[in-house]
């Protein structure tokens, strides 16, 4: 019978990857639900193979601070709420700060934002 170990983050981070971000189509759901809660009235999104070489999405959205954008791809990190009576009043598509964490777990992410 093998030991019981914990996972090492990195593969832990890959295997949670997994539940959030199944193929290309779920990391555009997940960005263009984040241009949304961003306010965008205008979303672009590019793919190559089917989102297998590049998922691009472009929007008008409010965009981030620079603090903010560095520790958006970190598990857990979210704009959306601050305490548990928040859970009660969500009114965005995304809050729980998984999205971006997973997508960058599985792929090569470039973020370009601005705070304008």
């Amino acid at each position: 019978m093998k030991k019981i170990i914990v996972l090492p983050p990195e593969i832990s981070l890959k295997i949670a990857a997994g539940e959030v971000i199944e193929r290309p189509f779920s990391v555009v759901k997940e960005l263009v639900e984040n241009s949304l809660d961003a306010s965008a009235s205008e979303i672009k999104v590019e793919l190559l193979s089917g989102g297998k070489k590049l998922v691009k999405v472009t929007d008008n959205g409010h965009g981030m601070r620079r603090e903010d954008a560095q520790l958006c791809f970190e598990r857990h990190s979210t704009s959306k709420i601050q305490s548990v009576e928040d859970l009660s009043l969500i009114a965005t598509l995304g809050f729980r700060g998984e999205a971006l964490p997973s997508i960058s777990a599985v792929s090569r992410v470039v973020l370009k934002t601005s705070d304008g």
